[in-house]
């Protein structure tokens, strides 16, 4: 029997895979046989060697700073691209989101950048018949105290999800998203650096720990395989029960 869960021969591409959630599922999908091309924003795969949460080991890594909408454009293509998972990401603290500078970097990544590399990769997946994937958050599900710009964006990609899987499922493109809960990155160490928002962030969670990039990977691998054939426009709540308080 054929093993679902096997890439071999299969091209992926993760945007935003130099570390954290999306250095996971890039590293799983290696792990499971496909040639695997990360985009970052540092200059070289080995400008990451000491960053926690980051092995870029048997990737191909690119350079791309996507909230250049220029840099999109010119960055290679694939003729064929079976997977392509966007998982950038950003968001800024102190208030600063209220302010349209603010505002408008968040928006740049978690929005405008998304759909920019979703119209750049559109024609690769269709030659390919492959799987679009969206990394959003649960913060598109729920308010999110001092982020109105990476709430209002996470919810827009969340939206983005449903209209990308309608508009293009005639092309064989599969568009689906994941929505992460509570996970250790560098963009979540403002709370699992201090010990009293940390406890009370995992009381909030029915499974009473944090996720990882390994349990964000296990949908991406999911939503990429033939066992999701039929699955289209959804995004998949990775969160421990997080939203369901």
């Amino acid at each position: 029997m054929t093993d679902p869960l096997d890439f071999t021969g299969r091209r992926a591409l993760v945007v935003g895979g130099s570390s954290g959630i999306g250095n996971g599922i890039a590293q799983a999908f290696r792990a499971r046989g496909a040639e695997v091309h990360v985009w970052g924003t540092r200059a070289s795969a080995e400008d990451y060697a000491e960053e926690d949460g980051s092995d870029l080991a048997g990737l191909h890594y690119t350079q791309i700073d996507v909230s250049d909408p220029a840099q999109v454009d010119a960055a290679p293509g694939f003729e064929r691209l079976d997977i392509c998972v966007l998982c950038q990401g950003a968001v800024e603290y102190g208030r600063a989101e209220f302010e349209r500078e603010g505002w408008d970097r968040v928006v740049q990544v978690n929005l405008n950048s998304v759909m920019d590399c979703a119209r750049k990769f559109r024609s690769a997946l269709a030659a390919a018949g492959g799987s679009l994937q969206i990394v959003s958050s649960t913060a598109g599900f729920h308010a999110t105290i001092g982020n109105p710009a990476y709430g209002a964006s996470k919810a827009a990609a969340v939206a983005l999800v449903r209209n990308l899987a309608a508009a293009w499922a005639g092309e064989s493109i599969r568009v689906n998203g994941i929505a992460p809960g509570f996970v250790a990155t560098k963009m979540t160490k403002v709370t699992t650096e201090h010990p009293k928002r940390l406890e009370d962030a995992l009381q909030r969670i029915p499974l009473r720990r944090m996720g990882t990039p390994a349990d964000m990977a296990g949908a991406s691998l999911f939503l990429a395989s033939p066992l999701a054939a039929y699955v289209l426009g959804q995004t998949i709540v990775v969160d421990g029960g997080l939203t369901l308080q």
